[in-house]
């Protein structure tokens, strides 16, 4: 095929942004969309060459497509992503893959089971070149062993206006979750691809610090990793101006990353060998200070992703982001949200039921009504149609 005829369902604001992501590319061609608001499809009225549906059922069984892109609300995506997978079509699915773990294991079933089928997850932030050149020198050993991480990621403020943009955002019915689930998987999914899943987590988290919402807009992450190293998380929609800053301490040295540069302070000895060598009381090992060049300027990543989805599609390779690696960062912030909230410590791998037992619960009890929409929303709502 000289170009992959895409099907994107959900023209929201992601939506929108892959269909003229797609227009750019010249392995992929946008041939139907979905949305079951009409008012999002004016603007293809005039274009017969692409199929357009207000009913998942017939954009499935009618849709001249080979893959298709979900971009809906959180809730739909594992069974939308499903209903693509069953129909023999390949799948991308935006982020998150969903919204709690228990939910994505039947996609991640599905997807396993049809290994002719290609399956990502729009993760676009690893083809940043500094975040790839990090991940090249953690893999390679350039650092050492890790010893402690931490990453502020507070640089997602949010505005009241945001959240009130639509009737399922930041309410655990329609959305599922705040801060962890919308804003920050991206860092959550490089948290994981950098340093492995912990097996410990507590947290603080707070709900409705700074806006009108009944989601978290803050929350502060200690973690546990398997060889001993913690790690400090933290993200907020809430603060003006923000920081997104990682810090990795390691028997090297010490790496930071922020405002785009990667700084290395490298230690001419390893910590871990001058602690027990050296016969100084107070002295420190000698210290290069290092800025590390990322090659290229990634202006386009969510394209970048696209392209290679569809080039895996045409001629095999490897994914950016295959679909199976999304649980993890869903997985890492289900474990947050859940410390948070039963005040406790959660050991990983996560209890599904016992998070989806949870949520069920806030989605029950709540009483939060959005200003400006009527009624409550409900997860059935959204999984059934979006």
């Amino acid at each position: 095929m000289s170009k992959v005829k895409t099907g994107i369902i959900g023209l929201g604001s992601m939506g929108t942004a892959h269909f003229n992501s797609i227009g750019h590319l010249n392995n992929g061609v946008v041939t139907a969309v979905c949305d079951i608001d009409p008012a999002r499809l004016t603007f293809l009225r005039d274009r017969k060459d692409i199929q357009v549906f207000t009913e998942p059922e017939r954009f499935f069984a009618e849709g001249d497509m080979d893959a298709v892109v979900v971009a809906t609300p959180h809730y739909g995506h594992p069974p939308l992503g499903i209903k693509a997978l069953q129909s023999g079509r390949h799948l991308l699915v935006e982020k998150p893959v969903g919204v709690h773990k228990k939910a994505v294991e039947p996609l991640l079933a599905e997807a396993a089971a049809r290994p002719g089928q290609t399956s990502a997850i729009m993760f676009n932030q690893r083809t940043i070149p500094a975040h790839r050149k990090i991940k090249q020198l953690i893999d390679e050993g350039e650092l050492g062993r890790i010893t402690r991480v931490n990453w502020i990621i507070s640089d997602w403020f949010r505005s009241q206006a945001y959240y009130n943009s639509g009737g399922w955002r930041a309410t655990w019915a329609g959305e599922g979750g705040g801060v962890l689930l919308n804003q920050c998987p991206h860092q959550l999914d490089l948290m994981q691809w950098f340093f492995g899943m912990p097996v410990r987590i507590l947290a603080m988290g707070t709900i409705g610090k700074y806006h009108d919402i009944e989601v978290e807009d803050e929350l502060t992450a200690l973690l546990e990793y398997p060889d001993g190293a913690t790690g400090v998380f933290v993200a907020s929609t809430g603060e003006a101006p923000g920081t997104n800053r990682l810090e990795i301490t390691c028997d090297r040295g010490k790496l930071v990353f922020e405002n785009g540069v990667i700084r290395f302070s490298r230690n001419e000895m390893l910590v871990s060998k001058f602690t027990a060598e050296s016969e100084l009381r107070f002295g420190v090992p000698d210290c290069w200070d290092v800025t590390i060049p990322a090659a290229g300027t990634n202006v386009m990543p969510h394209r970048d992703v696209l392209e290679n989805f569809f080039n895996v599609i045409q001629h095999g390779g490897k994914l950016v982001a295959p679909l199976a690696e999304g649980i993890r960062s869903l997985e890492l912030g289900n474990a947050m949200l859940l410390a948070a909230l039963k005040k406790r410590e959660v050991t990983l791998p996560l209890d599904g039921d016992e998070f989806e037992t949870m949520l069920k619960e806030l989605i029950a009890g709540s009483t939060y009504r959005k200003k400006g929409f009527d009624g409550k929303l409900n997860t059935d709502e959204f999984g059934s149609s979006f």
